[in-house]
């Protein structure tokens, strides 16, 4: 992997969060630093973001993330601000210039938005600029969201034709069992098939902040799969997991590309 020249990030809620919702700044910090690192040395990437509803949770005080669409969408809003604040600030102490795209399944799925924002991207790129995307929560309803950044992260995976997708997760890998009952439960390294068996395993929830759990990375990496795209789920604490993972060190899962669509 140390060859690839494109690739998405996706960092989320449990990795820029407190269990409160408040802004991790050690880890975001840390964050920045290593995907900064790796733009200097020629790679270029695309960062997307978890957080906007659970840091927006923090910073209005509320004691849960709201369960109705409004609030969730305020939450978001309030969020997103602080959340862009963050990335700007912290990415341009580093040199680097950061864009924020918001975007909806709409955006993808019409002919003329899809032209739209792969143009944007391009242009992104060639301007040394680091694109950050997230769902537009402000608007979310079901038709026309994805609902959770995992997938999100593959479709812009294959929007910007990278090479490799890395899903940073509180989730240390893949296992043959759950990890957090079943201490006998074993990492698996390598998958290159996803079978009906191992989508019924992925089955179940991620943590309260978030929406993602293996399932839904594992969706995520059956969409790049489709594209040619390899996904790599790695434990996004620390942050520095993903120097080791482009340089291919034996962690995380990885899911085999497929042939392009």
């Amino acid at each position: 992997m140390e060859s690839k020249r494109r690739i998405v990030v996706k960092v989320g809620t449990s990795t820029l969060t407190h269990p409160n919702g408040r802004t991790n700044l050690r880890e975001m910090e840390r964050l920045v630093r290593v995907i900064s690192d790796i733009m200097n040395g020629g790679t270029q990437v695309a960062l997307v973001t978890s957080g906007a509803i659970g840091i927006g949770v923090g910073k209005l005080g509320l004691k849960e993330r709201p369960k109705d669409t409004p609030g969730k969408q305020a939450a978001a809003t309030v969020g997103q601000c602080e959340l862009m604040f963050m990335y700007d600030k912290m990415f341009s102490e580093y040199g680097h210039k950061v864009g924020q795209l918001l975007i909806t399944r709409e955006d993808v799925e019409d002919e003329k938005r899809h032209a739209n924002l792969i143009a944007c991207f391009d242009r992104l790129f060639e301007m040394g600029v680091l694109p950050v995307i997230n769902e537009n929560d402000a608007v979310a309803v079901e038709e026309i969201v994805y609902g959770d950044n995992d997938s999100l992260s593959a479709i812009v995976a294959r929007l910007v034709k990278a090479d490799t997708l890395f899903i940073l997760s509180d989730i240390d890998a893949l296992y043959d069992a759950d990890p957090r009952r079943n201490p006998q439960a074993r990492r698996v390294p390598r998958v290159s098939e996803i079978t009906p068996e191992l989508r019924a395993a992925c089955a179940g929830a991620g943590s309260g902040l978030g929406v993602g759990g293996m399932e839904t990375k594992l969706h995520a990496a059956e969409i790049a799969r489709e594209g040619g795209i390899s996904t790599v789920i790695i434990n996004g604490t620390p942050p520095d997991n993903l120097y080791s993972a482009l340089e291919g060190a034996d962690i995380g899962t990885v899911f085999e590309g497929g042939s392009h669509a």
